[in-house]
């Protein structure tokens, strides 16, 4: 059977079966999705705020931007919407010199939001049909990209955010992208694992450049068509995360526009890929069934196994309907090369996410990471969430600094005083809500002292929703 014919095969099946998920929504509860009501209700305009009020001192060696990404549908949200789902938004704030020059939020220039805004799409080559875009913001080969997983293009932003490309790295990304890559301070490449929600039995690991090119995309067979949120790296591997939330092809059918769902029947493993091997290197090492969004670190231990320190789900989305099981605890990871196995070490269990260290760590041994605490009963509003932990891994004490009632943290990133400085040497920053008041504070706190209040913090005179991922981008 020649390709034209098996490409005009599927495209008539995939027609198909858009066809039945789409009259099968129609079926669906007509309640509000949690997630575009109340702390997570989307911003409705762009702004442009300068000089924006300080309190406290911005520490003289911070200059540059804090961008950072979520969700933020254009129209009004329709049956079946998820947090994971919608328009992106980025949101920037500049600091120079002790002020807070500027905030600004943008939509992503899709072509729906776009047509939607009355204006134009932003330029540059589509995968696709869907080029939403709006998990997270990162610094590849010196530029600023808006990414996304398992869908769109990247897309590079300008330093004021309204420059927008989609941009699959100058020509060189042939597939899908992720959410999460990572850089490696040692080498300055960016590495991700890549999946595509159409193609079930394999996904990929990339490489980019220190120049922002593509020089490596390897394929790896998988089953099922695994959910793969995000990656992890050690001096020798690339870390894969195989675990058992799968493409569901029932859940599309019925109309469900997240078609992921727990399978126990998918064999839940670790890969550990040589960062320069082919996919029959890879060591696959079992797990006992979980799911992981997040990954704080890994590093090779002295007697060669691998150390990974996670956020782990016993389950996620085991309903018919999707949705959070329960809460996710922090664990430490250790995979057995020798017995292809991986032993789980309870590190805390109270219930938090957005794992963070100092990036300048990642891929090597670390003592320190940064949570978000999250609401033990999953409340989607974030009720009770007020507060950040600092842990210290090697004496396993934890930190707790809290925001106060009402007051809910997203994540926080870290970021040296200087490129010598220890690990803990250095400002958490990150955005609260104040959802009493509707206002948010971008706050900075010195890691050292981490319970205190907070060195200095930035009014912005409006809620931004949670969202999702976020990054410091230092000015050249």
């Amino acid at each position: 059977m020649s390709n034209l014919v098996r490409s005009a095969i599927r495209a008539v099946a995939e027609g198909g079966v858009g066809l039945m998920a789409a009259c099968n929504r129609w079926r669906l509860p007509r309640t509000p999705s949690p997630f575009v009501v109340g702390v997570h209700a989307p911003m409705r305009e762009e702004l442009t705020l300068c000089d924006l009020t300080v309190t406290g001192l911005i520490p003289a060696g911070l200059d540059g931007r804090y961008l950072k990404m979520g969700a933020n549908p254009v129209r009004p949200a329709s049956r079946a919407h998820e947090w994971f789902l919608g328009d992106g938004m980025v949101h920037g704030l500049a600091i120079s010199k002790g002020r807070a020059q500027w905030y600004r939020n943008r939509w992503i220039g899709s072509r729906v939001a776009a047509a939607a805004l009355g204006r134009p799409a932003a330029p540059g080559p589509r995968r696709g049909r869907n080029d939403t875009v709006n998990t997270n913001v990162v610094n590849i080969g010196g530029h600023a990209f808006a990414v996304v997983e398992a869908g769109s293009f990247p897309v590079e932003l300008s330093e004021t955010l309204d420059a927008q490309r989609y941009n699959p790295f100058d020509g060189t990304l042939a597939g899908s992208f992720s959410g999460h890559p990572h850089r490696d301070p040692l080498t300055g490449e960016t590495h991700a694992i890549a999946y595509d929600g159409s193609i079930w039995d394999s996904i990929r690991h990339v490489v980019i450049s220190p120049a922002g090119r593509v020089v490596r995309d390897v394929a790896i067979p998988v089953e099922h068509g695994p959910c793969i949120h995000d990656c992890a790296l050690t001096a020798r591997f690339a870390i894969v995360l195989d675990l058992p939330l799968t493409f569901s092809m029932r859940a599309l059918l019925a109309g469900y526009r997240l078609p992921f769902r727990w399978n126990p029947s998918h064999h839940a493993r670790l890969g550990l890929l040589p960062r320069r091997g082919s996919a029959s290197d890879i060591v696959w090492c079992d797990v006992e069934p979980c799911y992981v969004f997040h990954v704080a670190n890994a590093f090779d231990d002295a007697d060669g196994r691998v150390i990974l320190d996670v956020i782990a789900y016993p389950t996620m989305f085991a309903s018919a309907d999707g949705g959070f099981d329960a809460p996710g605890q922090f664990e430490r990871w250790t995979a057995d090369l020798s017995t292809k196995r991986v032993d789980r070490r309870l590190i805390d269990s109270t219930p938090q996410e957005f794992p963070r260290i100092d990036e300048r760590r990642f891929g090597q041994r670390h003592q320190y990471a940064y949570t978000v605490s999250v609401p033990p009963d999953g409340d989607p509003q974030l009720t009770g969430a007020t507060q950040l932990y600092k842990h210290d891994l090697e004496t396993g004490e934890r930190r707790v600094h809290e925001f106060g009632a009402g007051h809910v943290p997203g994540e926080f990133v870290f970021v040296p005083t200087a490129v010598v400085a220890g690990e803990d040497e250095g400002w958490l920053m990150g955005l609260v809500i104040d959802t009493a008041n509707e206002t948010t504070d971008f706050t900075i706190l010195d890691a050292r002292t981490f319970e205190n209040l907070p060195v200095a913090t930035v009014r912005l005179p409006h809620r931004i929703p949670p969202g999702f991922h976020g990054n410091w981008f230092p000015a050249c």
